[in-house]
């Protein structure tokens, strides 16, 4: 089974429109970060996507990734957030 440490949850929140999901797999592909699963929903107008990916062959920080997310979601529209799949876990427990 694959470390949570090179795994990492996406999530992408923003009123729907034409290109989001091409443009953030698209940025992901370009840093060589694998969608390992994709789950995504449009509720009223509002587009929710969360996606597993896997970082252990990306060639970039970390930082570096959050900020590119970030940017393309300035760019996009939507709100994009990254956590490494063990925080993830750990801040969702009850």
């Amino acid at each position: 089974m694959e470390s949570v440490k090179n795994t990492a949850v996406i999530s992408v929140i923003g009123k729907d429109r034409v290109g989001i999901i091409a443009g953030v797999s698209a940025l992901l592909s370009e840093n060589n970060i694998n969608i390992n699963d994709i789950s995504q929903t449009i509720m009223d107008d509002i587009f929710t996507m969360i996606m597993m990916v896997d970082l252990k062959d990306n060639e970039i920080e970390n930082s570096d990734i959050k900020e590119k997310l970030n940017k393309l979601g300035d760019e996009l529209g939507v709100a994009i957030t990254i956590q490494h799949t063990d925080l993830f876990n750990r801040m969702h427990r009850i």
